[in-house]
């Protein structure tokens, strides 16, 4: 029972992890489209 109740918090844990690591993942994806964005449009008004 031991064994199963650890497994059990082990796939949870790295369930958890998993889920942060998408979610900043997309986070920073995000912020890098806006930033090129923003240089696109920078590039824009100088030309």
């Amino acid at each position: 029972m031991a064994d199963n109740y650890l497994e059990k918090k082990m796939e949870d844990l790295q369930a958890r992890k998993a889920k942060e690591a998408r979610k900043k993942q997309i986070a920073w994806k995000k912020r890098m489209d806006a930033y090129r964005k923003k240089l696109e449009e920078q590039s824009k008004k100088e030309a």
